[in-house]
């Protein structure tokens, strides 16, 4: 069932255009003004992120809760493409049982050997969001500077009008509109055609000029850090940008033992051995795609070229993740110091993500990824894609997070055991500043609003939604000898 409505999603007809227009911002050509207007119809799937509220999962219920988050997206993925055939008021109330039956699977395994999680229970419902209450969603403000703390972990949690955790709401009550009434219609594309786009977007308005955007990134990690007490050196490790070809559409880190856990597709460098069932003697056994004997797994979302291209398989089409992957110009990896002090090692095998693959509806508390242009990269955007001029390249960068509690390589929801500094480098109560792991990833893309990145169908490709994954598996001398070129102000590699 599942396949054969994207299928039909996907056919290039009416209904994609439906997808990206009514589900991904629904702007309506005016041909007498030349610009487009927002309508009250476009509506996406919002659920609480019960991943993000685990503390402590026993390795009794670490495969038991990975199924169980894979099997969460799994239904709002449903949930979502019968939405947009405009089944209405059912879709919630049928989501919400489902997600309740798997959320209590999960209590029950956790509470084997640890204390039961009985608040997970209260994340069953999710509600119907218009599109344009969503994070990154409406005006620019990407142009805030960098230093107002998007990389230092300060940034406030979006806060949505309406929604509630646990809540939910009848469809036909959101601004009086069932989406299945949704008006048809394209977008002009730059050459004055219809922009079809992704099923589920992007939308036109989460593009922008590069030269319409101020300079804003005086602050690490895009200056390095300052300071009488700053450690200046860098650590730079070279993997190759996945000429190999090595992606899956798993998630070692949130849903091991789990196939297709991501629901979108993945680049990997470094460790050649990454899947959903790569366990850490697995990886520790494995080749790189290092040069230097690195064996850590580097992986984000790929980067797809919006030309329709519709591969019926995990991670792609039938996630509904349209277009060609694009393979990486460049990719590079860099550690960084500390602002404030020495940096001390981090532990084999540690796990970091950064940025939230659902920031378009949990909000920006977590969200970290950025964006810019080879030439421009003192403009970095966080809830837009940059159109770059002829001859620039495409960037993203991920800023791991540069303080650790010194004790756990991971935890339940695979954030609390590490943090940002605050914006002048210092790291919280009870936590160390370790390496900071930058990864910068350039792409030739095709000109005009033609890329996107992979994400769960609810999320529409925004932006705001990119991430990056990071687990340390250096040999302990080779990490010894990065914590020392960075605490002694060298250039290494």
């Amino acid at each position: 069932m599942l396949i054969g409505a994207t299928a039909l999603l996907l056919g290039g007809g009416g209904l994609a255009v439906y997808a990206t227009t009514a589900l991904a911002g629904n702007n309506t050509p005016d041909a007498a003004a030349g610009h487009s207007q927002h309508t009250a119809s476009a509506f996406t799937l919002s659920c609480p992120d019960v991943g993000e509220r685990l503390r402590q999962v026993p390795r009794s219920a670490k495969l038991p809760v990975s199924k169980g988050l894979s099997s969460l997206d799994k239904q709002v993925h449903d949930a979502y493409h019968k939405m947009m055939g405009g089944t209405g008021d059912s879709v919630l109330t049928g989501l919400k049982t489902q997600r309740a039956k798997t959320i209590k699977m999960m209590v029950t395994a956790i509470s084997k050997d640890a204390k039961r999680p009985g608040y997970l229970l209260k994340m069953s419902g999710c509600t119907m969001k218009p599109v344009n209450e969503g994070a990154g969603a409406g005006g620019n403000d990407s142009t805030k500077s960098v230093q107002d703390g998007w990389y230092q972990g300060q940034t406030p949690q979006n806060q949505t009008q309406g929604q509630t955790q646990g809540q939910t709401q009848d469809p036909g009550q959101v601004q009086g509109q069932d989406p299945g009434q949704a008006q048809d219609g394209g977008q002009p594309d730059q050459n004055g055609g219809q922009q079809q786009g992704q099923p589920g977007g992007p939308s036109p308005d989460d593009f922008v000029d590069i030269n319409n955007v101020q300079p804003n990134a005086d602050a690490p990690p895009f200056a390095a850090p300052k300071g009488g007490n700053a450690t200046t050196g860098t650590f730079t490790t070279e993997c190759g940008r996945n000429e190999d070809g090595h992606f899956n559409s798993d998630n070692v880190i949130v849903t091991p033992g789990v196939s297709n856990g991501a629901h979108h597709t993945h680049d990997y460098v470094g460790n050649k051995a990454t899947d959903a069932f790569a366990d850490d003697n697995k990886l520790a056994a494995s080749d790189t795609t290092c040069d230097n004997g690195d064996q850590s797994t580097h992986y984000w979302p790929v980067l797809r070229k919006l030309d329709g291209n519709a591969e019926q398989k995990p991670g792609a089409a039938q996630d509904a993740n349209v277009g060609t992957t694009l393979t990486p110009a460049t990719v590079t990896l860099t550690f960084r110091g500390s602002q404030v002090g020495q940096v001390e090692a981090m532990p084999r095998f540690m796990k970091i993500i950064t940025g939230d693959a659902k920031a378009f509806t949990n909000g920006t508390k977590n969200a970290n990824a950025s964006w810019s242009c080879t030439g421009f990269e003192d403009r970095q955007l966080k809830d837009k894609y940059p159109l770059c001029p002829q001859g620039s390249q495409v960037v993203r960068t991920f800023a791991f997070q540069n303080c650790w509690n010194g004790r756990d390589i991971d935890s339940g929801n695979h954030r609390d055991h590490v943090t940002f500094s605050d914006q002048n480098g210092a790291c919280p109560q009870g936590f160390k500043a370790i390496p900071q792991l930058v990864q910068r990833i350039t792409y030739d893309v095709p000109e005009g609003q033609s890329f996107a990145v992979d994400s769960f169908p609810e999320q529409l490709h925004k932006p705001v939604t990119d991430h990056g994954d990071f687990i340390n598996v250096m040999p302990d001398a080779l990490m010894s000898k990065a914590v020392d070129c960075i605490n002694n102000g060298q250039e290494c590699t």
